[in-house]
């Protein structure tokens, strides 16, 4: 009995030093080459331009309603879009606005439904959190937290009986991390091995709270544990980190193994969404991490000490960023408002 009293703690700390140094094992970072960097560069400023005129437009009271803004968190979306293929489909929350122009959808179209015109992507009717596109593969845009979840669990299930070897990705965050179908939807997802990548965009407060402060476990990569769902944290503030571990994850999925969970560390600059003036945080640590981890200054930085893109180079591309993104408000703008009889269309009774 003694010599086990004494052998069974050292096999206790090997076991524990053994999943420590695996946890902290180095993330793999993509190497990009040249119209890679690019690629990420023009996609990113496309969203935080966007999202920089959407805000200035909700000012003007041209935009109702809520309106939930991504800059910061450019590089998720950037990265996991550089990752999957045709078919694969995304879907998420209120903070959609990125994710649709990631995947490909027309910045006019996208605006015109922010400011509920005719010609927006679900006829002016859905606004800034309700939008889709099956053409596109984006199934919304979903105003009730955690709702997306088991939703995207759901086309991971069609996806698997259709056989179309196609990727669900699930985006929430980490408020919506603690609601109860988001377990639900794992424990369905693992006993089923549906291909579903769950995306937890952890930009460290769910509305005004801190993550510390509503969550008894912070490291959200491994909430899926109990089901036997991997997962890991990525820096979501690289979009070469983000692309690396998206493609991990999007083959672990395709090769029939079930879910994967990716927890992407990220950070909003702006306030949870429009109305909210974010004073439960300092304007220090905001500026911390705008000026050290700013995904597309990281870019930028990266194309330049490469000798890929010059300062000329890279004004050109902010400019033709910045005409798109004025097109499109102006197309917004002066669109026509649905027709009163569009009450009545596209309603299931």
């Amino acid at each position: 009995m003694a010599t086990a009293s004494k052998t069974t703690p050292a096999r206790s700390k090997s076991a524990s030093r053994t999943r420590s140094s695996a946890k902290k094992a180095k993330p793999a970072i993509a190497e990009f080459d040249k119209d890679e960097e690019l690629h990420a560069y023009r996609e990113m400023l496309l969203i935080r331009r966007f999202e920089e005129k959407a805000g200035q437009l909700y000012g003007m009271g041209l935009i109702g309603g809520f309106c939930h803004l991504y800059i910061g968190q450019e590089a998720v979306v950037v990265g996991m879009q550089m990752a999957k293929k045709d078919g694969d489909q995304m879907i998420t929350g209120y903070r959609d606005h990125g994710h649709m122009l990631a995947m490909d959808l027309e910045p006019s179209a996208v605006m015109a439904e922010l400011t509920g015109r005719r010609g927006g992507l679900s006829k002016g009717k859905g606004g800034s959190m309700h939008m889709f596109s099956k053409e596109k593969h984006f199934y919304g845009g979903h105003g009730i937290v955690g709702a997306q979840v088991s939703l995207g669990t759901g086309l991971g299930f069609a996806n698997k009986y259709r056989e179309n070897g196609n990727v669900s990705m699930a985006f929430f965050g980490d408020g919506a991390s603690n609601q109860g179908q988001v377990y639900e939807s794992f424990n369905m997802a693992e006993l089923w091995k549906l291909p579903v990548v769950y995306v937890i965009e952890n930009n460290k407060y769910g509305m005004g709270t801190s993550i510390s402060r509503a969550s008894a476990t912070t490291d959200l990569s491994q909430r899926g544990a109990s089901f036997g769902i991997p997962g890991e944290q990525v820096d979501g503030m690289d979009v070469r980190a983000v692309k690396a571990a998206s493609e991990k994850a999007l083959s672990w999925c395709r090769n029939g193994k079930g879910p994967y969970i990716l927890e992407m560390i990220t950070y909003r600059y702006r306030g949870h969404s429009m109305s909210d003036p974010a004073k439960y945080r300092s304007k220090d640590e905001v500026q911390k991490m705008r000026t050290e981890h700013d995904p597309i200054e990281q870019v930028r930085s990266r194309l330049i000490e490469k000798g890929w893109a010059g300062e000329d180079d890279l004004k050109t591309i902010d400019k033709d960023v910045r005409a798109r993104v004025a097109e499109a408000a102006e197309f917004a703008q002066n669109d026509p408002e649905p027709d009163a009889s569009e009450l009545y269309t596209d309603i299931l009774l």
